[in-house]
């Protein structure tokens, strides 16, 4: 039984290369970190995501601080766009290979995964000068139960870290390049729970650009899929929401709805 996963050539290339020709068929958003409901803690301010986003199956909206149970589970997570069938068979590939090679014990009951984060990572263009934005802190995926990851262009270098936030520079316990084509799993008490991880930052080689993405401002060269499990109950539709939430994101689903038929039937 393993805990941490990593296959690199995962996929045949016409199989890559049909799952990113769907993938770019979404259009992603910049979303803010706090919201009027949320509001930034003292001593801080609003600020942009580093990264657009796009979510599939539950869309959680970084205003409305994610999913984070025990206690951030009640309107966390929105009902969103189902995933294309070649993200859908491919789904099902990692749900095998979970039970396959990981410990029953790490998997929940009436696990699967149901949400799958969409991350663009790139450099944002200000005054015609790029500014490499490609990296994520250290954090938890807190949704229960094995996560996977799957990359396409520019390899990155994430982390597995013992956080020392309060005492000093976090330990690298185990880093790993994700290279185009490559698939991550982790899950159990140490990869998932105990450490936190991170991408430190991706690489530049231009052989392996990306399409062009219709994003302002903004020049891709990483894709990157996670998908986790959200259990079915804490996914509502936006239009059960309270009000003062739905009002929170209204401006996002309104950006979606304008390429997006799912997001449309929900203004």
């Amino acid at each position: 039984m393993v805990q941490n996963f990593l296959k690199h050539e995962f996929l045949p290339f016409e199989t890559r290369e049909k799952m990113l020709e769907e993938i770019l068929c979404y259009s992603p958003i910049w979303e803010n970190r706090f919201s009027d409901s949320n509001p930034p803690p003292k001593g801080q301010t609003q600020r942009q995501l580093l990264r657009p986003v796009y979510w599939l199956g539950n869309w959680q909206f970084a205003c409305h601080n994610y999913y984070h149970p025990p206690k951030g589970i009640d309107h966390r997570c929105v009902q969103a766009e189902a995933y294309g069938p070649i993200v859908k068979k491919f789904v099902n590939q990692i749900e095998m290979i979970v039970k396959e090679k990981f410990n029953p014990q790490d998997i929940p009951k009436d696990w699967h995964l149901n949400t799958c984060l969409i991350n663009y990572y790139g450099s944002k263009i200000e005054n015609g000068k790029k500014i490499d934005a490609a990296r994520v802190g250290e954090h938890k995926d807190f949704e229960p139960g094995p996560v996977a990851s799957y990359s396409f262009g520019e390899r990155a270098l994430f982390q597995f870290v013992q956080s020392q936030r309060k005492i000093g520079p976090s330990q690298v316990m185990l880093q790993q390049w994700l290279a185009d084509n490559s698939l991550q799993i982790f899950a159990g008490p140490k990869y998932k729970d105990l450490y936190f991880h991170r991408v430190q930052r991706v690489e530049k080689n231009k052989f392996l650009n990306l399409p062009k993405i219709d994003i302002p401002d903004f020049e891709t060269r990483r894709i990157n899929l996670t998908f986790r499990y959200v259990p079915v109950q804490h996914i509502k539709k936006i239009q059960d929401f309270p009000t003062h939430l739905r009002q929170d994101v209204a401006p996002y689903i309104q950006e979606l709805s304008k390429k997006s038929a799912f997001w449309k039937k929900q203004i």
